[in-house]
């Protein structure tokens, strides 16, 4: 949504609701009556607990017009993370939802017998406090002890949890173990499969949080990859790119012209196109790429990259120019805080060049998790991002750092991270692999594991 949306914490846990229901529904109210397109972020589905229809009511009675977009409840989606289908041939053919708790805080008065005769799932919600009452409550109305049960807590997340039993052990369980809320319980033979059926335990990255820190608009892919890998990713853009609107300087005469980053190369195409030129003007230039990504960016607007260099930094970009200059300068496009390596290194060789800021990095401020496992970084101004932004205290010594390149990594390790992995080449596919091998190697810092505990 907008960076300049207002955003509204009405958030609810467990026993505590810091902004009751009814101000909730006022709030609404409010801000579309004042004219605003408002969006009421739920948790799950809003019509599954979720008091959707309690918010409905308030809107109709003042007029506003309104539209729903379907959730996944925590139900289906809790279990399904751990390896339970809430049904499955020959198991259960039918699903029940029941909410372990009143308003009040007491368990429901709820049919325990009809329940006991359903043979499908149950799946009770909010109902970690209350395990010990339903599980006797159906156990007396009738359920075999040994039925199946299990509890997923933190469901989706790095800190999911399952344990499994049956209805005679799982309250005694859930005490050991320390479950707490949130979580779901589900009843039936269904919970039987969750150590067979467990699809997420095996991935190279579960039970890892992971913060990616490079700007929202580059976040995209790289969040991808490592959900793929099993992690929970918590983006968190502490750098943001502005363009400069300082007009080009001329390009001919220049032997090279050297892009450091896809940032550059949209930028550089932007001001030319603002100002009505085009590539005409390099003449007969050849061009450079610091790595890959900024090769790719250069070959989609029509730009062959004359030179790459095998390592995919400053320093080794301006040894490689250096080596192959022949006539006019270098002329540098690049951020107005860009690597020193690259200049320092020219300098000292004796070759001509010239740079042109094209944008500036800023940081963004914001409320940075601190149940954190690992950050990601793809330049050292995330790193300094990220320190920037961190709350009073934070021991980065227990956080992974997992860098893309030498560069990063020494700044990684200058700001206090203790457990630095540099990725093999400066790629997000390398960078992915470096994360699980960081992960892999020193289990210590990472969350448990265990996502499944079972017991017989």
């Amino acid at each position: 949504f907008p960076e300049g949306a207002e955003r509204l914490d009405v958030g609810k846990e467990g026993g505590r609701h810091p902004v009751p229901q009814r101000e909730i529904e006022a709030l609404l109210v409010d801000r579309a009556l004042a004219g605003r397109r408002v969006v009421r972020l739920k948790g799950g589905d809003p019509f599954l607990f979720g008091r959707g229809g309690e918010e409905i009511e308030a809107l109709l009675a003042h007029g506003i017009p309104f539209e729903v977009a379907p959730g996944v409840t925590s139900a289906f989606a809790a279990p399904a993370y751990a390896g339970i289908p809430v049904t499955h041939r020959g198991a259960a053919s039918s699903v029940h939802v029941v909410t372990a708790h009143t308003k009040d805080g007491d368990l429901p008065d709820l049919d325990f017998e009809a329940l006991a005769r359903l043979e499908g799932t149950l799946v009770f919600l909010m109902g970690v406090g209350a395990a010990g009452a339903l599980c006797s409550r159906l156990v007396e109305a009738g359920m075999a002890p040994s039925t199946p049960a299990a509890a997923v807590e933190r469901g989706t997340t790095a800190r999911q949890r399952c344990v499994a039993g049956t209805l005679e052990s799982l309250p005694e369980l859930l005490r050991s173990s320390g479950v707490r809320s949130p979580a779901v319980l589900v009843v039936g033979a269904v919970a039987g499969l969750a150590e067979r059926f467990d699809w997420r335990g095996g991935l190279p990255l579960a039970g890892v949080r992971v913060v990616v820190t490079r700007p929202k608009e580059r976040a995209g892919r790289l969040s991808r990859m490592l959900r793929d890998a099993g992690a929970e990713v918590v983006e968190f853009p502490c750098i943001a790119t502005e363009p400069l609107t300082d007009p080009l300087p001329p390009l001919e005469g220049a032997g090279w012209v050297g892009f450091t980053s896809v940032t550059g190369v949209e930028a550089f195409f932007g001001l030319l196109a603002s100002a009505e030129r085009d590539v005409r003007e390099l003449g007969a230039a050849r061009v450079a790429a610091i790595g890959p990504a900024t090769r790719d960016a250069l070959r989609g607007r029509g730009l062959r990259v004359d030179y790459m260099p095998e390592v995919y930094d400053g320093a080794h970009l301006a040894e490689g120019l250096a080596d192959r200059m022949e006539t006019g300068d270098i002329l540098l496009f690049r951020a107005e805080s860009g690597s020193p390596e690259l200049t320092e290194v020219l300098r000292a060789r004796g070759v001509p060049f010239r740079e042109h800021a094209l944008y500036r990095t800023r940081y963004v401020r914001g409320a940075l998790p601190h149940d954190l496992d690992m950050a990601l970084f793809t330049s050292a101004s995330t790193v300094r991002g990220l320190v920037a932004c961190a709350p009073d205290g934070w021991d980065r010594s227990r956080v992974q750092a997992v860098c893309i390149g030498e560069q990063t990594a020494r700044a990684a390790a200058g700001a206090g991270f203790a457990n630095v992995t540099t990725a093999s080449s400066a790629t997000l596919e390398a960078l992915v692999d470096a994360a699980v091998r960081a992960a892999t190697a020193d289990r210590s810092l990472i969350a448990d594991r265990s996502l499944i505990e079972e017991v017989h």
